[in-house]
């Protein structure tokens, strides 16, 4: 089967935080003024704001820009409950709302909340048919749901949200089980490291070469079949700078991770070099991997601006 048609670019900015009201609102125009698509938040229990109301707040004071997570914790909120509140942030925003989803994977989070930090099987098997909720609550007219983790009677979600048949899911994931759901499932498929272990460490950062990526990939394509067409892929760019010394950032952020700077070089979890290379590199990595849909750090806001300003929707 060939591969789909490229995707229009669109860029995002993952962000967690401001010192108050007055920042967060101007740091959410700021993104919106540059082109930014999206802008998106962490679901952990640290010293981040709480996504749900701090995304509710953006959606007051912009107008274009749409709103998600990276991603929501399936175990941190009831699904029916996070549809709820979903549905009701795409109301306020007139239809802006993205749904990030994820099973889960800090264990400090659940280690300082008393959350069960079940084995990966158990917590996937709670995110599939958690899934399977929002999916039913955010549809039109009852309903039911009966499951090992959630059962759901007669509920007729309202209201019910501006978008539909619902707000664009976005899964994210780095083993074969979750990147098959969300081939399946997903309108976007964020590909990630695997977080098996709990933490960002050596482990995670071994899933993250161009090599497993690839594989990553083809798991993704093999499991989406027909669906391939429909599906938006996305990746979050943790290591981006846009600097005259291409090499020699390269080399520092290898040193500083300790991997081989040809790792950093070739990872499209990475990009590093002046504005005409990191457009080069996205533009090759949409015909080679597919990705259309990357999102970029709060530090990176200002300096990708003219990349984003170039490639926006082309």
């Amino acid at each position: 089967m060939p591969p789909p048609p490229p995707r229009p670019f669109r860029f995002g900015v993952q962000v967690a935080s401001a010192p108050d009201g007055t920042a967060w609102a101007e740091l959410g125009r700021r993104v919106e003024a540059f082109g930014y698509s999206t802008i998106t938040m962490p679901d952990h229990f640290g010293d981040q704001l709480a996504p749900v109301p701090a995304l509710t707040a953006l959606a007051a004071v912009t107008t274009t820009l749409r709103l998600g997570a990276l991603v929501y914790d399936n175990d941190y909120k009831h699904p029916l409950v996070l549809a709820k509140e979903l549905a009701t942030m795409d109301v306020l925003s007139d239809g802006r709302a993205e749904i990030g989803l994820g099973a889960g994977w800090m264990e400090s989070d659940y280690t300082a909340s008393g959350i069960p930090y079940d084995r990966p099987g158990v917590r996937i098997d709670r995110f599939e048919e958690g899934l399977a909720v929002i999916k039913g609550c955010l549809a039109e007219g009852p309903f039911s749901f009966a499951g090992e983790h959630y059962t759901i009677t007669d509920y007729d979600g309202l209201p019910l949200p501006v978008q539909r048949p619902r707000p664009p899911i976005l899964i994210g994931g780095g083993g074969p089980r979750v990147l098959g759901i969300a081939a399946r499932e997903a309108d976007i498929v964020g590909i990630n490291g695997t977080m098996t272990a709990g933490v960002v460490g050596p482990d995670a950062i071994a899933t993250m070469t161009l090599a497993a990526v690839e594989e990553k990939l083809a798991v993704v394509r093999a499991a989406a079949g027909d669906r391939r067409a429909d599906i938006e892929l996305n990746i979050r760019v943790f290591f981006a700078r846009v600097t005259d010394d291409r090499a020699g950032t390269i080399e520092s952020v290898a040193s500083m991770i300790s991997v081989d700077p040809a790792m950093i070089e070739q990872s499209p979890f990475a990009l590093i070099g002046d504005i005409d290379q990191i457009v080069d590199d996205i533009q090759r990595r949409r015909q080679e991997l597919g990705f259309s849909y990357l999102i970029v750090g709060a530090e990176n806001i200002d300096e990708f601006a003219p990349i984003v300003d170039t490639l926006a929707e082309t």
